[in-house]
């Protein structure tokens, strides 16, 4: 019997960081450097994780574990620094 792999999310809203994790604004919150909707394509990238893109942004994102592999910005790679990640409130697929 093979297993059957989660369901992918339709969209994702990807969100732009300076990095590394846990730098804060001012204020104290979680600095957000800008966040794009991203909606899958059915492509699969070189990564071996589905395609997303919308707003500038393409990205290949493991569903199982939420990391954000391969991401361009506006065409280019992240600038250096910036680290990509999903939002909190974004679904998580089904566990199986």
């Amino acid at each position: 019997m093979t297993a059957v792999p989660p369901p992918v999310p339709d969209r994702y809203t990807v969100v732009l960081r300076p990095g590394p994790p846990g730098v804060q604004d001012a204020k104290g919150h979680a600095a957000v450097l800008r966040t794009a909707r991203v909606e899958a394509t059915g492509a699969t990238g070189v990564s071996g994780y589905p395609c997303f893109e919308g707003e500038g942004v393409q990205a290949e994102i493991d569903p199982e574990s939420r990391a954000v592999e391969a991401v361009t910005v506006d065409g280019e790679e992240l600038p250096y620094g910036w680290i990509a990640q999903l939002a909190e409130d974004d679904p998580r697929p089904p566990r199986t």
